[in-house]
């Protein structure tokens, strides 16, 4: 018999298998004996009352063996000798296109800018001591893509774009552990993701499709350039050589210099709204008591507390972004001259901080000129800014929380993870004055609404940017080709058509299917 069950546990028995076996053998009136496996489905935590509960969908097993595979594994065949469709970017969405055009029969070639995973790892390293970042291989640039050092979280609310749950899937297939498929906020853990990402490239390379990292597009390859459209040919790179076939552009939400090759090159391309300002950064064990209303934070069971706020303020949104509990501030920067901070967590999120975005919601109405790239233009500016108060280093400029909302300057700061070093700054006298005012406000609000959230202890930090792509590049939304170039799909983040790890997995995969097509087609 297999029965499934909904239950309302204490933290206690809701992580722990053989508690949550003899739970459901006492609640059911089973003999234990009979319980031959129990799996979850679904798991959340519910800490909205002073008492915390683990809510479970569990499928029990009695007297009878369950399946040996948790979920069913995609098959992936030889591709070797079959039509080519060109990847550019190893990120979520080039990553998911190419293994899904594996699926469907063609020859994924996939070329990233960045070195392998592994690699680009030690030049991460690097940024401390040498205070400045490689423009080809940093948190932004590499396999993987900004996702896998900055932080691997898999939560999406996009559901009408695709199917994610089979991105998790794919991702356990390579590696990650199973419990992503149940947990209400999936995380594979910035420790783990990169041999899951090998095991994926792993799979591209076994089924006859081709990586080749360090290799930046320049152009695309294009035919019939005076007419109304135009065909995609394939690519050209900074090394000269060229790959033919149709392009799945997944470049990722930071390859400015292809937004400007777009523009120049009168491909259509729009202004998208931000969302930019701080990360905030917590002692762990604060957020901790504050989200499980316990002076003991999270006790011996519970994980580390997460939160999400959002607030609107003077018609525009301010909230939570990329909330990182027992996490750390990393320096994420793709070029000189900038300073731009984003967040990640180990897979035990048993860091001593807790950190989140916090950022104000940006239209291309609230940013004066007309250009395309006036919100990327937008994005400098302010990375410069941060730049040059950090002492034109990676040092980033911080302040107090509590002082900032008050307008104080910060005399000394409290210890951090972000590990080039603070420095203290008036960012509320520097950042633009929409940005600083709605935060302060939103601040005071989630001060009143969480006893303690309001705090010096926690450290504003400048400044985080890169939320998402400051451009849309236009396509078609049946075939999701360019709506002037045939052949090109602008794919995933980038493109600005995802927000997230999954939601670009899903979109990468759309886009090798409408390249199936196209390819069947032609």
């Amino acid at each position: 018999m297999i029965k499934e069950l909904q239950l309302r546990v204490t933290p206690r028995d809701g992580y722990n298998e053989q508690s949550i076996r003899r739970y459901v053998a006492r609640e059911q009136g089973w003999d234990e004996r009979t319980i031959t496996c129990v799996r979850t489905l679904k798991r959340s935590i519910d800490a909205r009352q002073r008492e915390v509960f683990v809510n479970l969908t569990v499928r029990v097993f009695i007297n009878e063996q369950p399946p040996v595979e948790e979920f069913e594994p995609v098959e992936y065949h030889d591709v070797s000798d079959r039509p080519q469709v060109i990847v550019v970017g190893a990120g979520p969405g080039g990553l998911f296109a190419a293994l899904r055009l594996i699926e469907l029969g063609l020859r994924p070639i996939v070329v990233e800018r960045g070195k392998n995973v592994r690699d680009r790892k030690k030049d991460l390293a690097r940024i401390r001591p040498e205070q400045k970042v490689d423009p080809e291989s940093n948190y932004a640039f590499g396999e993987g893509g900004a996702g896998a050092y900055s932080d691997g979280k898999l939560f999406t609310r996009s559901k009408k774009r695709g199917n994610g749950e089979k991105i998790l899937r794919v991702f356990c297939q390579h590696g990650a552990s199973p419990s992503i498929l149940s947990d209400a906020h999936p995380h594979i853990g910035t420790d783990k993701l990169p041999r899951v990402i090998e095991n994926m490239r792993e799979t591209i390379i076994r089924c006859g499709g081709e990586v080749h990292f360090e290799t930046r597009m320049t152009a695309l390859l294009m035919s019939n350039v005076k007419c109304q459209m135009s065909n995609v040919e394939g690519i050209v790179c900074a090394d000269g050589r060229e790959f033919r076939g149709p392009v799945i552009l997944a470049t990722g939400h930071s390859a400015r210099d292809v937004y400007r090759w777009l523009y120049d090159n009168d491909v259509e391309i729009e202004a998208k709204g931000l969302a930019v300002g701080v990360r905030l950064e917590h002692p762990a064990q604060l957020i901790d008591q504050i989200q499980y209303h316990n002076k003991r934070g999270r006790g011996d069971y519970l994980p580390a507390a997460e939160y999400s706020m959002v607030q609107q303020v003077d018609g525009r949104g301010v909230y939570s972004f990329c909330m990182c509990p027992g996490g750390f501030v990393v320096p994420a920067a793709s070029g000189p001259e900038q300073i731009v901070v984003n967040g990640m967590s180990p897979s035990g999120r048993n860091g001593r901080w807790s950190n989140s975005g916090m950022v104000v919601e940006i239209r291309p109405e609230d940013v004066s000129d007309d250009d395309a790239l006036k919100m990327m233009s937008f994005q400098e500016e302010l990375e410069r800014t941060c730049w040059q108060q950090g002492n034109m280093k990676q040092t980033a400029p911080s302040q107090r929380m509590a002082d900032f909302v008050n307008n104080r300057l910060s005399y000394d700061l409290p210890d951090s993870s972000y590990a080039p070093g603070l420095i203290s700054s008036p960012l509320h006298f520097w950042m633009p004055e929409p940005i600083r005012h709605r935060l302060q406000e939103a601040f005071k609000t989630w001060g009143r609404q969480k006893h303690g959230f309001l705090t010096n202890e926690a450290t504003v930090i400048g400044v985080e940017t890169r939320t998402s792509s400051p451009v849309r590049i236009l396509r078609d939304n049946e075939t999701l080709q360019h709506i002037r170039l045939q052949g090109l799909f602008p794919c995933g983040e980038g493109a600005g058509y995802a927000g997230g790890i999954v939601s670009a997995g899903v979109d990468g995969e759309r886009c090798a299917e409408a390249a199936a097509e196209y390819v069947k087609n032609n």
